[in-house]
C-alpha cells in the first residue's frame, strides 16, 4: 500500500516557508504482529513544531531531513495484528504526516466515546489542554480575587488557561492579536482583554490591572512580557510555556533583562514542558472532561480540509490565523 507523506525539505532561517516541505509518496511495510494500519482523520499543527526543524539539541529531536514530520493525529485503525487495537478503533498520538500509517501501539491511546468531538483529544483534551492545565493550576496556583495575564490567550492553551483561572474566581486579562479575538474572549469570561497590535501595552495593562498582576502565563514572550515583568506583584507567579515571538529570529533577541523585576518582587518564574506531567496526564484529562460536560469550559478549533493544506496551516500559527486549536482535517 502507498499513501502521500511530507517530509521536511530543508531547515528554515527565520520564517518557515512552504519550500522547507516536500510530499511524497512512500510504499508502507505489511503488518507484522501487534502492528496497525491507520487512516489518518485530523493532524494538529503546533508551534513548538518550529523548533524541531532546526538542528540542535533540545528537549524533542529535531525533525530529520528527507524524513517525515511528525505530530500529533487521531486515527482510525482500518487493519489490524493487535488485540489491543481491533479494527474501527481510534487513537491519538504522534504519528507522522502521511495519509495512512504503520504502528506497533506504543504511544497511542484509544479515544474514548463522549460528548466531546473526538478532534477535542487534540486541543481541549489532549496536549494544548494539559498544558494549561498544569502550568496553571500547578506553577501559577491562582487563589480567588486574583489577577491573571495571559498573553497568545486566544491560542490553543491560552483560552483554556484564562476559563481555568475563572473557575479558580480569579480576574483574568488576556492578549491578542486581533479585535475579533479580544471580542471572542470576552464571551468566553475572559474580564479584559487587550489587541497587542493596537494598544499601547503598558497602558493597557495599568489600566486592565490596577492592583498588580499575581499571575502571568507567558505564551508569547517579548513585548508582551516585558509590559506584564512591570506590573507584578509581589510574589507573583510565573508560567514560562511558549515564546512564538521569536520562534523564528534569526539572532538572538535583545530586550529589558527581567532579573531585576523578578528579585524585587520575589516572583517565581518557571518553565516547564507538558510531558513533565505524563504521569499525571489521566488526572488532567478527567477534570477537564468533566469540567467541559458541566459547561465551564468553551472551546474553539481552526480546521483547515486537506491533507495537501497541512504546511499551510502550520505556517498560518506565525501569521495569527488561528483562533484556538489549528488542526487539519485529513479524512
Amino acid at each position: 500500500m502507498k499513501t502521500q507523506t511530507i517530509t521536511l525539505a530543508s531547515r528554515p532561517k527565520g520564517v518557515p516557508t512552504a519550500e522547507n516541505f516536500t510530499f511524497e509518496t512512500r510504499k508502507l511495510p505489511p503488518l507484522a504482529a501487534g502492528q496497525v494500519l491507520l487512516k489518518t482523520l485530523y493532524i494538529s499543527v503546533d508551534p513548538y513544531m518550529r523548533g524541531r526543524m532546526n538542528e540542535g539539541k533540545s528537549y524533542v529531536p529535531p525533525f530529520e531531513l528527507g524524513q517525515p514530520i511528525a505530530g500529533g493525529a487521531v486515527a482510525e485503525v482500518i487493519e489490524s495484528q493487535s488485540e489491543a487495537l481491533p479494527v474501527g478503533s481510534l487513537v491519538v498520538g504522534s504519528l507522522p504526516w502521511q495519509e495512512f500509517s504503520v504502528a506497533d501501539g506504543q504511544g497511542l491511546s484509544r479515544v474514548p466515546a463522549g460528548p466531546a468531538p473526538v478532534s477535542y483529544y487534540l486541543g481541549l483534551l489532549g496536549m494544548p489542554g494539559l498544558t494549561a492545565y498544569f502550568g496553571l493550576l500547578d506553577i501559577c496556583q491562582p487563589k480567588a480575587g486574583e489577577t491573571v495575564v495571559v498573553s497568545g490567550a486566544a491560542g490553543a492553551v491560552g483560552m483554556v488557561v484564562g476559563q481555568l483561572a475563572k473557575i479558580q474566581g480569579a480576574r483574568v486579562i488576556g492578549t491578542a492579536g486581533s479585535d475579533e479575538k479580544v471580542a471572542y474572549l470576552k464571551s468566553l469570561g475572559f474580564d479584559e482583554a487587550i489587541n497587542y497590535k493596537t494598544a499601547d501595552l503598558p497602558a493597557a495593562l495599568a489600566a486592565a490591572a490596577p492592583n498588580g498582576i499575581d499571575c502571568y502565563f507567558d505564551n508569547v514572550g517579548g513585548a508582551i512580557t516585558d509590559a506584564v515583568y512591570n506590573r507584578l506583584n509581589n510574589h507573583a507567579r510565573i508560567a514560562l510555556c511558549g515564546q512564538i515571538s521569536s520562534y523564528n529570529a534569526t539572532e538572538a533577541p535583545v530586550g529589558p533583562r527581567p532579573e531585576g523585576k523578578l528579585l524585587t518582587t520575589s516572583a517565581r518564574l518557571q518553565g516547564f514542558i507538558v510531558s513533565n506531567y505524563h504521569q499525571r496526564f489521566p488526572e488532567g484529562v478527567q477534570q477537564l472532561s468533566e469540567w467541559y460536560a458541566q459547561g465551564k469550559l468553551r472551546y474553539e478549533e481552526t480546521i483547515t480540509e486537506g491533507f495537501e493544506q497541512i504546511p499551510a496551516a502550520f505556517l498560518g500559527l506565525f501569521q495569527g490565523e488561528n483562533t484556538g486549536k489549528a488542526i487539519v482535517k485529513v479524512a
